[in-house]
């Protein structure tokens, strides 16, 4: 790997882990390639996503829905293995949301379920 490649990697892992502790509760992020499945459930807040391969690129689709009256939401984070990120959260108890997201040029992304 090279050392630039090495040094925004490392980066870009400081501020996922830096965004992951802003959030509070936080759960376990799930680093994965397509295809793959995860079905999180932390304190407070659960979801279900898939990561697909579509057209060079990962497609990351699913719900999360916030399972706890206490005037916060639950949200997923989703860091593309290119960099980009995309947010989605749910508030209220009971709510549930629905997510679709596409990263081209990567194969990867880091998806984290938390409290916020």
């Amino acid at each position: 790997m090279s050392a630039v490649r090495k040094s925004v990697m490392s980066a870009l892992s400081t501020i996922v882990l830096a965004g992951g502790l802003a959030f509070g509760a936080a759960g376990t992020a799930s680093a994965a390639t397509c295809p793959s499945t995860a079905s999180p459930k932390i304190d407070g807040a659960v979801a279900a996503w898939s990561l697909s391969c579509v057209n060079g690129g990962v497609r990351v689709s699913g719900w999360l829905e916030d399972t706890r009256m206490d005037n916060k939401c639950a949200l997923v984070r989703i860091v593309g293995g290119n960099g980009e990120y995309r947010t989605k959260q749910a508030c209220g108890s009971g709510v549930r949301e629905q997510f679709d997201f596409t990263f081209g040029g990567t194969d990867s992304a880091q998806v984290r379920l938390a409290i916020a």
